[in-house]
């Protein structure tokens, strides 16, 4: 029965918390390096080459030196602590795959879904049973009988509810075939009332996130249903919908009335403020779109000004943005994309957006550029930033340990993916440092002079040997571990994991191949299981200190096969659960769920804090830890101290103003910086051209010395770039958006004697728009490119493009997994 045991995966839902992407994407994870000069950095990016990394990266200071005794003598006698400690429990059915969910924070109370599904020619038959923990998952209880034996889906069969609502519906077959069965608890799963739903859902129940009370789903006949009552009574009240989404008290959804999803460019986006009572289109061909943060996207199709463009047609796509729930657009103000290309929201928060252009041709590789606080007005940020068109997999990713830290891949001129962080959100991009207990690998050209490369979605895309992403907590300041390599590209070898406690400024080689970890009792504990696909495991490594120091507990006598490392969402618990099954006649799940709160024998006391500067390498120096134009200092355990910091621990910062230097400031639209200069320069195709933008239909002249601030910075005084916005009290319009686009009346029927009105009437006007446009706005240059939207789901017909197409119910492809919503098409 081993060879069974290979095809058991093992799958974790985490808690629900109602966000679009990855902000956290979802924005959208990881680790890097400063450099005092952003000019050094630069010239790197894209030439393959990092032979100037010495000169570029800060000398910080390791933060381990918090003047303790040796964190790595400080626990002996551990074992019998733990051992005490240990839970197993047995699962007694027979299934094939295992759903976990927690229900709250802090409220021990696990959800373990366990499957079984056998298919017979045209039938699937199939089995599923509920169990409920109330201790962390140290023991379980069968509750199938709630449930009435019903079968639970494995894909969307579970949604937890907003926060500590206690809410969680189950979704499941119904008897007959009519429709479905949804299970609704308000108890924290302790009890479910059932009810029997109208329809057949094509995605999971979607809470409202400010009224949890509020339900929305897509039907199998993309009917849109809304349930005002928790799931007790449903009313229909659109056909025809594609996607759905809550922008908080707002719904938005994409619908056709020709009766295709597909029909491109030919969608309709509408919103409700009371839940579907009265709806109001905001914008019509449009391809699809996408909410981040407080900005709605949309994406309209257009094609030489025709609202049908044929075949031959140069058809492109226009990305506009609105602030204000749809009520008015702007066009992004972006390079000009053939059809071919596509673009991606990487991530997007309340201050800006960072979005990726695709480059001409199967390259692999696009270009970063972030927004404006308005996120029409675009800068470059990165240059061969690595994105695969066929996989659409990108290692963007958001380190949410520290603020404004984000680390990602680059393709170099020698087709090597090398790895860039940045400090300052975007406003530069250096590598990562070399770990000074680590040496440089084979592809390194200098054995001493190499940097640190970590793995993420493209190797895990790859098959390489990565069981994890890199992890960072908001809660556990500074910290991160990722799968790396060291040399001057990722190697295909097999990776260490590493660790950097100053938010990726430096790094610590702390395991010795690929692992699954965890960050417990915010970033006190960690903890680490090897991966092993093949033999089985009967230990977990942990540490005290921030991964300097590892200890290896034996949980079990009887070796398992390892599937899975689960532990409660937001790193506040200390406990963990190791999940897999042992080698038997007959494989039943088992999982062992370690409790640590013996090991850490005392609360933490204020004399085992220590304060930290962040960003910072010279105390002494005043502008030292300026970053985004603020000084932050946060209380952080000593790396010696074993002691439980709590789950009410709240991460304690102390800002401080910083003063205005051109570090904070981003080249402004028509600027750029050239190798080995700090400045921003004229593009010498705008020269002499006023900067005209047309922003909420009105005309706006941007008179700018080139500079404007980073979206969040927070400085005062200082330098202070001159940069005005002058309204020339004219009226305009996109040249990608025909007026009749954006229609926000009530009515949903035109009809073509209208249609053929308007465009006669508009044509002159918009075709006099676009030549305007294109000589005085971008210099002979359309602002024109294609947008991808944010949502869970691939393209079903697997064309050209790695964009998800605004469809529910095609196949999910995982992404970032802090985010459920990514791709931007």
């Amino acid at each position: 029965m081993r060879g069974l045991g290979y095809f058991i995966a093992l799958l974790f839902f985490p808690m629900a918390f109602g966000v679009d992407f990855l902000v956290e994407p979802r924005f959208y994870h990881a680790p890097r390096v400063y450099v005092k000069s952003p000019v050094a950095a630069r010239n790197l990016i894209g030439t393959g080459s990092y032979a100037d990394i010495s000169r570029i990266h800060r000398h910080i200071q390791k933060r381990s030196a918090d003047g303790g005794s040796d964190s790595c003598n400080g626990l002996d006698g551990f074992e019998p602590k733990l051992t005490s400690n240990t839970h197993k429990w047995t699962f007694p059915d027979i299934s094939g795959s295992v759903s976990l969910a927690w229900v709250g924070d802090g409220t021990g109370v696990v959800l373990a879904l366990t499957t079984f599904q056998m298919p017979i020619v045209f039938l699937r038959f199939g089995q599923s049973k509920l169990y409920r923990s109330e201790n962390y998952g140290k023991s379980f209880e069968d509750v199938t009988e709630l449930i009435n034996n019903t079968f639970i889906s494995t894909d969307y069969g579970i949604s937890i509810g907003p926060e500590n609502s206690g809410k969680v519906i189950l979704t499941g077959d119904a008897s007959g075939g009519r429709g479905a069965r949804i299970f609704h608890s308000r108890d924290f799963g302790k009890s479910f009332i059932h009810t029997e739903l109208p329809f057949h859902p094509l995605m999971q129940i979607m809470y409202n996130p400010q009224n949890s009370d509020v339900l929305v789903a897509i039907s199998a006949t993309r009917d849109l249903w809304i349930s005002k009552d928790f799931g007790a009574t449903w009313a229909k009240i659109h056909e025809m919908v594609c996607v759905v989404k809550w922008g908080m008290d707002t719904l938005f959804f994409s619908t056709n009335l020709n009766g295709s999803c597909y029909d491109k460019g030919m969608l309709v986006l509408r919103k409700s403020v009371d839940f579907g009572v009265n709806i109001k289109t905001v914008a019509e061909r449009i391809y699809s779109f996408g909410i981040g943060g407080r900005f709605l996207f949309a994406s309209v199709m257009a094609g030489s000004g025709n609202i049908m463009p044929s075949a031959s047609e140069d058809v492109i796509r226009a990305i506009h943005v609105s602030v204000d729930k749809g009520e008015t657009w702007n066009m992004a103000q972006l390079p000009p994309v053939g059809h071919e290309q596509f673009y991606s929201i990487l991530a997007a928060n309340d201050e800006m957006v960072f979005m990726h252009v695709d480059e001409p041709g199967d390259t692999g590789f696009g270009t970063i550029y972030v927004s404006d606080d308005r996120g029409t007005v675009y800068s470059k940020s990165l240059e061969r930033h690595l994105y695969t068109t066929p996989g659409s997999e990108t290692d963007f990713t958001n380190v949410t340990s520290l603020r404004g830290v984000f680390t990602t891949s680059v393709l170099a001129e020698d087709g090597s993916v090398q790895t860039v962080i940045s400090f300052d959100q975007g406003g530069e991009w250096v590598p990562l440092k070399k770990p000074e207990n680590s040496k440089c690998d084979s592809t390194a050209k200098d054995p001493e002079m190499c940097s640190l490369h970590i793995h993420a979605s493209y190797s895990t895309s790859m098959k390489l040997n990565v069981p994890m992403l890199p992890l960072s907590e908001p809660n556990a300041v500074g910290l991160i571990l990722a799968h790396g390599s060291v040399g001057d590209a990722i190697s295909m070898l097999t990776p260490d994991v590493y660790v950097s406690d100053d938010g990726g400024y430096t790094w610590l080689q702390a395991l010795k191949g690929p692992h699954h970890y965890a960050i417990l009792d915010s970033g006190g504990l960690l903890v680490a299981v090897e991966h092993n696909e093949v033999k089985p495991i009967s230990e977990i490594k942990f540490s005290t200190d921030e991964g300097q120091c590892w200890h290896v507990y034996k949980f079990t006598q009887t070796p398992m096969f390892f599937t899975g490392l689960a532990s409660e969402p937001g790193a506040r618990s200390v406990n963990v659960s190791l999940w897999g099954y042992e080698d038997a006649l007959i494989s039943h799940w088992v999982t062992y769920t370690i409790d640590f709160k013996d090991l850490l024998t005392r609360n933490c006391k204020d004399s085992d804090y220590i304060e930290w500067l962040a960003h910072s390498d010279d105390i002494s120096d005043p502008d030292d830890g300026c970053m985004l134009g603020y000084k932050e200092h946060f209380l952080r355990v000593k790396k010696d101290s074993v002691c439980w910091i709590g789950r009410d621990y709240i991460v304690t910062k102390q800002p401080t103003a910083c003063r205005c230097t051109l570090d904070d400031f981003l080249c402004d639209f028509g600027y750029y910086r050239k190798e080995n200069s700090s400045q921003c320069i004229e593009q010498a195709d705008l020269k002499g051209h006023d900067l005209e933008i047309c922003i909420h239909g009105k005309k706006e002249q941007l008179q700018t010395s080139g500079y404007r601030k980073i979206p969040g910075d927070k400085c005062e005084g200082g330098e202070q770039p001159e940069r005005k916005v002058i309204d020339l009290s004219k009226r305009c319009v996109s040249n990608l958006l025909e007026p009749q686009l954006l229609i926000t009346d009530k009515s949903t029927s035109h009809t073509a004697p209208i249609i053929a009105i308007v465009i006669t009437i508009l044509l002159t006007g918009v075709v006099f728009g676009v030549l305007f446009v294109k000589k005085y706005v971008c210099g002979g240059r359309f602002l024109v490119h294609r947008y991808s939207v944010l949502q869970h789901n691939v393209e079903v017909n697997g064309i050209d493009e790695p964009l998800d197409t605004d469809v529910a119910g095609a196949p999910k492809n995982d992404f970032h997994d802090d985010s459920d919503e990514d791709l931007l098409e």
